[in-house]
């Protein structure tokens, strides 16, 4: 899991989502943490911290991380002498073994709080172990229950906070969910398993958004993230629980990363290139993750029937789907037309046919600038024999619930945007 479970509130308006209806009802519970936005800002960690009662914090993020100097100088120094100890074992497969791990460096170091520092692996493993730090169930007990259910209870006990300084820009650190992942090699389970949690008192209390410590992750990885970013933006125009507040946030987004992300097609990527980008993504992640549900919907649905099955990096995925699955969209409902032609600038193209192209043409323009491939066939991804099959794990991911109403997709429209794609 890693993103919001979908929910469909049926107490919203049946007009399309994005379509530019005023008045229409929604619900908007939404709980982030405190916000710390600016080159510099982790300086503020030690501070920020102190506030919430923290009185020593262990730094969990991964080796790679752990050894770079210009990301974990800065977050000790902000710590200060607040700094319990660093953790530096996370790995993208997100162990629930280095959840326990790190409960246990937690209990060594006599830390009451974690801070997160990295992407989205870090920050996963802190959560799920700072569910774990709050129960005093035994591990045999969870270990079942994941292997069950692939989740772990949430306790009614108050959780160690957790403060996230993310090196990436997917904006995995405003999620109230976490991924997670056994294995027979690493202990505590019998057979591979996957899953998450989800809560909303899994939010972090603080984040860091710090143009300098971001800049020093290499810019592969930087462009493939920020394009996940990107789509959370553009699915939350269409999204059937889009709210006037996600309206907001979501079209602004899209009109600052239409302009700041092809600075991360280049090598150098500076904390100046950054900092608009951080902006945005701050933007598309505000109010997605709710405890009523997400504005993910279609694209990311894409993302996961294709990274669950194949090796293929999320944003990479979704830079090869995204403007096909958008196209085909837009064509069904013309959901979302209204604020992407606004975002995009491109509302006086002509009819809803020319402004549907030049909104397509926006979003591949945005993933040729970052360097992600094209074709589904340039990534490690399914043959065409497979369509099939990977349409009907679209159409059965939990996202798809947050499309909008008018879409009936069929698993023969969805192996055409594959078709597509390749």
């Amino acid at each position: 899991m890693t993103d919001d479970e979908s929910t469909d509130d049926e107490s919203a308006d049946d007009e399309s989502a994005g379509s530019g209806a005023r008045g229409r009802s929604f619900r908007f519970d939404y709980r982030p943490g405190v916000l710390r936005f600016g080159a510099g800002s982790v300086a503020s960690l030690g501070s920020e911290l102190g506030a919430q009662g923290v009185e020593r914090a262990l730094v969990v993020t991964g080796r790679t991380v752990g050894e770079t100097s210009a990301v974990m100088d800065p977050v000790r120094e902000g710590l200060g002498d607040r700094l319990a100890g660093v953790f530096a074992e996370t790995t993208p497969a997100k162990r629930l073994s280095t959840a326990y791990d790190a409960v246990a460096a937690m209990r060594e170091h006599d830390a009451d709080a974690l801070v997160a520092v990295g992407g989205g692996s870090s920050l996963d493993v802190a959560t799920v172990a700072s569910v774990l730090a709050a129960t005093d169930r035994d591990r045999a007990v969870v270990a079942d229950e994941f292997q069950t259910t692939g989740t772990v209870m949430v306790p009614e006990a108050a959780l160690p906070p957790i403060a996230a300084v993310p090196t990436t820009l997917a904006g995995a650190e405003l999620s109230q969910v976490a991924g997670i992942t056994a294995s027979p090699e690493h202990g505590l389970v019998d057979a591979e398993r996957g899953g998450g949690i989800g809560h909303p008192a899994l939010m972090p209390s603080a984040v860091f958004h710090d143009a300098e410590l971001v800049a020093t992750t290499p810019r592969r990885v930087l462009a493939a993230s920020a394009m996940n970013g990107f789509d959370k933006a553009l699915e939350s125009t269409y999204a059937r629980n889009a709210t006037p507040i996600t309206d907001a946030t979501a079209t602004r987004s899209l009109s600052v990363l239409q302009d700041a992300l092809p600075a991360l097609g280049d090598d150098p990527v500076t904390p100046g290139d950054v900092d608009p980008v951080l902006e945005g993504i701050l933007l598309a992640q505000y109010g997605v993750s709710r405890p009523d549900g997400t504005t993910l919907s279609l694209v990311h649905a894409f993302g996961h029937a294709l990274t669950r099955t194949y090796d293929v990096q999320q944003g990479a995925a979704h830079g090869v789907v995204a403007p096909h699955a958008l196209e085909y969209l837009l064509a069904e409902t013309g959901a979302g037309r209204a604020l992407l032609a606004d975002a995009f600038d491109v509302a006086d193209a002509g009819p809803a046919e020319a402004i549907d192209a030049a909104i397509v043409d926006a979003v591949a323009e945005v993933r040729d600038a970052l360097g992600l491939p094209a074709r589904l066939r340039d990534v490690d991804g399914p043959t065409r024999e497979a369509f099939p099959t990977v349409a009907q794990h679209v159409l059965d991911d939990s996202f798809m619930a947050n499309a909008p109403r008018e879409l009936d997709a069929s698993r023969e429209d969805v192996a055409s945007i594959l078709e597509r794609a390749y």
